[in-house]
């Protein structure tokens, strides 16, 4: 797997951010983009400053770190140093730029007190919001980026549902549990890190839930609680709860992988397949079929918003609507979401989201019921839009894992 990221794939990013800028904002002479995540995207490199991203002509990366590394990593032809916001205009003078009027700015990726100083050094220049123009430019991923996340999709598939079960046994608590994924994460190639894209939103390895621990209230947006490892640290699982004969267990978590992440939940039981309830096997068929609904609609020129609807009348008709996507406030609206260099996404399987799917668009699909007393049951995996529908990433046997199986193959 190629460790830079190649010119030829930075050139086709550029290309469709500047189609969306003329599309959208056709006043803006280019963007400023300030998040490191979205510098490495742009550039393929993770650097601490300031990224010019014109309209027309080469971009320029300001590093207020780091310059030396970035001339190691991204083919960009225009990398300087800078140590203040006012070293812009001069750089802009140097390289024979006009100041621009009115630019898009990567809002996301700045805190207030940097956004001031930047208004503050170039007042007579007009921010524009150019946070979503970014977010619809990561949507589609290339073959190249495509080709890793179906590799992290792969590892992440083989360490839940073949390394993974063999250590599990009764008693077992749930931190034990994600220290023992982790180790086997790690031995399959994971790079440990997993990226948000939603401000002040955070998570590690993800959530590891014994029965009713996945109702928990939550903090983070999606429907699976857990106790977590401590109130500072709200994520893995507690060394207090122990999984229990006649238990499930849920796994919600990302594998990542040259920056790339997939995600995946896989429910396991402790005890044989007759003694799960018939009611919590129901629950999870429902769960996996309307999975299937879903993805076989991911197709170029669906809209998430109606596949959302879809979702919610076919919901709203079955038992378990209390229950979809999260008891009572840790229930979400919206059953998936874009993935790739951070966890959450564009486009997102929910109303608002009309504008239509692209082949090459990465989505996690996670149907999930909660119930009482008992825990969650459900799926998610990662799915690739196709012209013939999505297409897993993350395997395709979606069922419960028992012990049995884990005893006896």
């Amino acid at each position: 797997m190629e460790k830079n990221t190649p010119e030829k794939e930075l050139k086709f990013r550029w290309k469709r951010y500047r189609e969306f800028l003329h599309q959208y904002l056709p006043q803006a002479d280019g963007a400023f983009v300030f998040s490191r995540l979205n510098i490495f995207y742009f550039t393929g490199t993770f650097a601490n400053g300031v990224l010019w991203l014109p309209k027309e002509g080469e971009p320029i990366l300001f590093c207020r770190r780091g310059s030396e590394r970035a001339k190691i990593e991204t083919p960009l032809k225009n990398i300087i140093s800078f140590s203040s916001y006012g070293d812009i205009e001069q750089a802009f003078g140097d390289f024979g730029i006009t100041i621009p009027s009115q630019i898009a700015a990567e809002m996301n990726g700045l805190p207030w007190s940097l956004s001031k100083s930047l208004t503050k050094h170039l007042p007579d220049m007009k921010f524009l919001p150019g946070d979503n123009l970014i977010a619809m430019t990561r949507a589609k991923k290339s073959e190249w980026e495509l080709e890793i996340l179906r590799e992290a999709g792969k590892r992440h598939n083989t360490c839940l549902t073949l390394l993974l079960p063999s250590f599990l046994h009764e008693g077992i608590t749930e931190l034990q549990i994600a220290h023992k994924i982790s180790e086997i994460f790690y031995s399959e190639g994971h790079h440990g890190v997993l990226r948000m894209d939603t401000f002040g939103e955070e998570a590690f390895l993800g959530h590891i839930a014994v029965g009713d621990s996945a109702n928990y209230p939550s903090v983070f947006n999606g429907p699976v609680g857990l106790r977590g490892a401590h109130p500072a640290i709200p994520f893995m699982g507690s060394n207090k709860i122990k999984w229990g004969l006649n238990q499930p267990l849920t796994i919600d978590n990302g594998f990542t992988l040259a920056g790339y992440h997939t995600d995946k939940t896989q429910i396991y039981w402790l005890g044989n397949k007759n003694s799960i309830p018939e009611s919590l096997k129901n629950a999870h068929n429902f769960c996996v079929e309307m999975q299937s609904i879903i993805a076989e609609q991911l197709r170029p020129g669906a809209i998430p918003s109606q596949l959302w609807k879809q979702c919610v009348e076919i919901v709203t008709k079955s038992p378990w609507k209390a229950g979809f996507m999260g008891l009572g406030k840790n229930k979400v609206n919206f059953v998936g979401h874009g993935i790739g260099l951070a966890i959450d996404e564009y486009p997102v399987i929910a109303k608002g989201f009309d504008l239509p799917l692209e082949a090459g668009m990465v989505l996690a699909i996670e149907p999930k019921i909660g119930v009482p007393g008992i825990g969650m049951v459900g799926t998610e995996n990662t799915f690739e839009v196709t012209p013939q529908g999505g297409q897993s990433m993350t395997g395709n046997n979606y069922e419960i894992i028992t012990t049995d199986l884990v005893n006896h193959g």
